[in-house]
């Protein structure tokens, strides 16, 4: 346990401590277009235990501006994890068209229903930690560490 004195007359006392609440993803992809698209499979493969199951219903379009491509990535499954907890809906089909100025992306799903969908973890969030994407000389690739 580490101890500051802040004050004279209060102590902050602190320490850290590991724990194991993350999960790694790792995805390649010929295309960058399709690594984007593998990633929101790999997402939505640890949400819904029986992806199957997702009927492509319901279609949302989503935007995103930037030309960075790893903010890009990051932009698009953070926004997927929104999709899943605020919208309550889970996705099927991916298709992204990315352009100089950014991506659209076309999701095909339905809402989520507790019976028909085998919820598996709860992926709160996408880290900047460990977070890597890269062309290869196959196509491309990127690591990153979901927040479960």
């Amino acid at each position: 346990m580490r101890e500051y004195e802040i004050t004279r007359k209060f102590k902050l006392m602190y320490e850290t401590f590991d724990h194991t609440a993350d999960l790694g993803l790792r995805i390649e992809a010929a295309t960058l277009e399709k690594l984007f698209e593998e990633a929101a499979r790999g997402i939505t493969a640890q949400i819904v235990e029986n992806v199957a199951a997702i009927s492509p219903t319901e279609e949302v379009t989503i935007e995103k501006q930037g030309t960075e491509t790893d903010y890009l990535l990051f932009d698009w499954l953070d926004e997927l994890i929104y999709q899943y907890e605020v919208c309550h809906r889970v996705f099927a089909e991916f298709e992204i068209k990315l352009t100089a100025e950014g991506f659209t992306a076309t999701l095909r799903g339905e809402p989520i229903d507790r019976e028909k969908h085998l919820l598996s973890h709860e992926v709160k969030a996408v880290t900047y930690h460990g977070f890597v994407v890269e062309q290869t000389e196959h196509g491309w690739r990127a690591e990153l560490i979901l927040d479960i």
